[in-house]
């Protein structure tokens, strides 16, 4: 049956495969773990490979529905499978994304960031935008995971605090594009899904009926078009009231992010997408949200960023479909909890 979209302004045994960032050499058109890594060429311009995982996670379901696990106790299983690219060569990916799923075998949490690419002349930092996500990405991953009782919004608060006081002695973090990223955060167990969206990364829910419901920050997009193209003009606006929040430095941001609970018997799916995937419907309008999420159901986040792709390489110049970059960093992962 067709989804419906609504818009919204244990690990006893693991098997992972893909391509691992960092990771040895491997053959041309395989990773080192044997899986199939496909490249796109732009002219003769090889395009950076993208780096693929997909988890099969099995442990006790303790408390989990019949739908989940058969009978409560029994043998449960969740569905993980990411896909993330970086946008062009030779920037590194600025994306970070992250999902774990604690030994006792129920629930798990998930991490996606968007470092925000700095201005040509600097951003007052001596690390770089990958640092900076890798830091705030680990202590979110820890503090969500291990601090159940924490609230994700206080989780980020600290985990901002954490990452400025590892750089501010080093680096200007007065600079308005001191390193910075977007937030995706959800945290699930046998009785809820939590979720928190700061900015524009998006998050989409599916219901065990179909219906799909996308969580977004819409602030960025309350800014008119004409003073986004300005770069200092929309610093004028970032991380202050009648504009739009980011992680940044300012653990007080935390509480501007979109937060929710939703009964996790409604939550049959998720997904977690960086503004570089979403393009697919955001900038190309190539389907809906409901059509998104059910290709990469079918064909896994990587044939979302496959096609992505394509659409940016037909149209290289932002003639047909303006953007803000020719490509971007994209990140996709999708959990059935």
């Amino acid at each position: 049956m067709p989804g419906r979209i609504v818009a919204e302004r244990v690990i006893p045994a693991i098997r992972w495969r893909g391509a691992a960032p960092g990771g040895e050499e491997s053959a041309p058109g395989t990773s080192r773990y044997g899986e199939e890594t496909r490249r796109t060429r732009r002219g003769t311009e090889e395009r950076p490979r993208c780096v693929r995982a997909v988890a099969e996670v099995r442990g006790r379901g303790e408390g989990a529905g019949p739908d989940r696990a058969g009978l409560s106790g029994r043998l449960g299983s969740m569905r993980i499978d990411i896909a993330t690219a970086p946008g062009s060569h030779p920037r590194p990916n600025e994306d970070w994304t992250a999902v774990a799923a604690p030994s006792a075998g129920s629930g798990g949490t998930l991490i996606v960031l968007d470092g925000v690419t700095p201005p040509p002349d600097g951003d007052g930092c001596v690390h770089g935008v990958p640092w900076f996500a890798a830091r705030l990405g680990g202590a979110l991953t820890e503090l969500s995971a291990s601090r159940r009782e924490m609230a994700l919004a206080d989780a980020l608060a600290e985990s901002i605090r954490r990452t400025a006081d590892a750089h501010r002695s080093t680096c200007d973090l007065s600079h308005p594009r001191t390193p910075q990223a977007t937030v995706v955060m959800v945290r699930w167990d046998a009785d809820t899904v939590e979720h928190l969206v700061l900015s524009d990364s998006t998050l989409l829910l599916e219901s065990p009926d179909g219906e799909v419901r996308a969580v977004v920050d819409d602030r960025l997009d309350r800014i008119p078009r004409a003073v986004r193209r300005q770069a200092a003009a929309t610093d004028a606006l970032r991380n202050a009231e009648g504009g739009f929040f980011t992680a940044a430095v300012d653990p007080d941001v935390a509480a501007k992010a979109v937060t929710g609970r939703t009964p996790a018997s409604e939550v049959h799916a998720l997904v977690g997408l960086t503004d570089g995937a979403a393009r697919w419907v955001e900038v190309f309008r190539e389907g809906d949200w409901a059509d998104c999420l059910a290709l990469v159901r079918k064909s896994g986040p990587q044939e979302l960023i496959d096609r992505v792709r394509a659409a940016e390489s037909a149209d290289p110049d932002g003639v047909a479909f303006r953007r803000g970059k020719p490509y971007d960093d994209a990140t996709v992962v999708y959990v059935e909890p």
